[in-house]
């Protein structure tokens, strides 16, 4: 088939044919030059069609604007954006326009601040722009209602400022709102020229908050989940963990969190102190009621049994005969070292293991007699001697209050008594320097007490914890 034109005929006679080719490549070749020959002569072509540089093009030039005629076209330009405009369409003025001899002022300016931590009410009066006088009276009716010391950092303050006859005065204070307290709001208002205070109560119901469910995979997060608060949950777990670990916790316990709640009736909910801790549904049943006895807050479980304070127990139920040091030994009529304290017992009483460990000896030690010695974690060891029968052997683990022997004279003994030392690192120490653990047990008056306070509580219904966004701390 043949080709349908001259260009056709052309490209396929010349198929390397390039009417413009590229400058910038393969330059001194002979397409090379062709192209530069072409660019000149398109040059030449278009400086022979022009008209001349000295030749001037002729056309018609408006005269420029002057007079109103210039400001009416300068309001319909862009320039007017710089000076407020939204459309560029400012009229200029007129005139009809008078300049004001003074700049006029809001006949009312509302202020809505905070009372920073640290920061005094009447700092903040006029740092809002309240007039010395007007903040003074102001702080001193407050002060009449209640102490500023229970005014909370970052209470919101809503400041109304009224008009002023003069600018170098300052504005009159017209109303002064905020929360004095949860259940106090203050209004300071201006009437009859003088400021006056006004007390508004708000109702509070006080009904604890009542939170149960099943502990789960883990403890903290069911509490969470059920609306909890964070600082509850805490406190709930710190009040039962000596009672009942929470490693041990099944899955199958139930917790059981009573809190401190106030609802105002404005809507606002305030939680409180942990009132009530309990674990149910499992063999580690807990009930736990916090009580103030002596000025002290303590938690005393169902059988009025108070928390365990103390490192180490009390090897034996007895007085302290003698302590640590140098005294002169009854038997041997010299001064020597004591290097433990005695506990003066009846014969056959039950002696205790200070705290968890295990049997490093158990047998007859020269003086000491029938003598115990226990390991404890962190380089602690403990001794107990002159006992009259051992209950437990060699490589033996026990555990804190555990019956390890009785009360004895066996060896270098004037009576029946148990001997105790303390070692730290090998070395004995004073045993008086370590903490015995101790245990309040409620009195039979304040026994009653807990009881009716723990029939109080056991009443609440159980429900939801409040969002997250409507707690106060």
């Amino acid at each position: 088939m043949g080709p349908k034109g001259l260009t056709d005929a052309f490209k396929q006679r010349f198929p390397d044919f390039e009417v413009a080719p590229d400058l910038g490549t393969r330059i001194g070749t002979l397409a090379w030059y062709r192209g530069a020959a072409t660019c000149m002569g398109l040059c030449a072509i278009t400086l022979l069609l022009s008209p001349g540089f000295e030749k001037p093009i002729f056309g018609h030039v408006p005269p420029a604007l002057a007079g109103a005629d210039w400001e009416a076209a300068k309001a319909q330009a862009i320039a007017p954006l710089e000076k407020g405009g939204a459309t560029g369409h400012r009229l200029a003025a007129t005139e009809l326009v008078s300049p004001l001899a003074d700049t006029p002022e809001r006949p009312v300016i509302n202020v809505s601040t905070r009372l920073a931590s640290g920061d005094g009410l009447l700092g903040v009066l006029q740092r809002s722009g309240v007039g010395g006088g007007d903040a003074d009276q102001a702080v001193a009716l407050i002060r009449r209602a209640l102490e500023l010391g229970q005014i909370q950092p970052g209470t919101p303050l809503d400041i109304t400022l009224g008009r002023r006859t003069d600018k170098a005065q300052p504005r009159p204070l017209v109303n002064l709102a905020f929360r004095a307290r949860f259940d106090l709001k203050l209004e300071v208002s201006r009437g009859d020229g003088a400021l006056s205070l006004k007390q508004i109560p708000i109702a509070i119901d006080n009904t604890p908050l009542r939170i149960q469910g099943e502990v789960g995979s883990s403890l903290y997060r069911s509490a969470r989940a059920a609306g909890a608060p964070a600082k509850a949950v805490e406190a709930y777990i710190r009040s039962i963990a000596p009672r009942a670990p929470v490693a041990k916790l099944g899955s199958g316990c139930k917790f059981d969190i009573i809190v401190e709640q106030a609802r105002a009736e404005t809507g606002e909910i305030k939680l409180g102190n942990l009132l009530y801790a309990g674990v149910t549904g499992c063999s580690s049943n807990v009930q736990l009621v916090r009580m103030t006895v002596n000025g002290r807050d303590e938690w005393f479980d169902a059988s009025g049994r108070g928390e365990r304070r103390g490192n180490m127990a009390m090897p034996a139920n007895g007085r302290i005969s003698s302590g640590f040091g140098a005294r002169r030994h009854p038997i041997l009529g010299y001064v020597r070292m004591h290097k433990g304290m005695d506990v003066a017992a009846a014969y056959g009483s039950p002696v205790y293991a200070a705290t968890d460990g295990v049997i490093v000896f158990a047998g007859r030690n020269s003086g000491y007699g029938n003598f115990i010695k226990v390991s404890h974690a962190n380089g602690y060891a403990t001794g107990y001697a002159h006992l009259s029968r051992i209950a437990v052997r060699y490589g033996m683990r026990v555990s804190r209050g555990q019956v390890i022997g009785y009360v004895g004279s066996s060896g270098l003994s004037t009576g029946p008594h148990l001997h105790y030392e303390l070692y730290k690192n090998g070395v004995a120490i004073n045993p008086a320097s370590i903490s015995f653990s101790t245990q309040s047990q409620l009195s039979a008056g304040d026994m009653a007490a807990l009881k009716a306070r723990l029939a109080r509580l056991m009443a609440v219904p159980a429900g939801r914890g409040p969002e997250p966004a409507k707690l106060e701390d």
